[in-house]
């Protein structure tokens, strides 16, 4: 119950953070999609997905919203 209460009562900076946190790790997720399309042995098979998009737009604001939120944090 502790980790729900330091969530509901968590700073902008706190929460920025953690939204970017979030947004790294589906970064990294759409990193290992766009991997194993690129060592696809079948060229023609199509992806519906745009995976080196969803990582650099993902990587972006996950990267901003975490040094949005970083010198609050370290300032704490």
């Amino acid at each position: 119950m502790n980790f729900y209460q330091s969530i509901l009562f968590a700073s902008d900076a706190e929460i920025l953070a953690l939204w970017g946190a979030g947004f790294i790790a589906l970064s990294i997720v759409a990193l290992i999609g766009d991997r194993r399309r690129s060592k696809r042995s079948d060229i023609n098979k199509v992806s519906l997905v745009p995976w080196t998009s969803l990582f650099m737009a993902s990587m972006i604001i996950g990267g901003g919203l975490i040094a949005l939120s970083l010198p609050k944090l370290l300032a704490n």
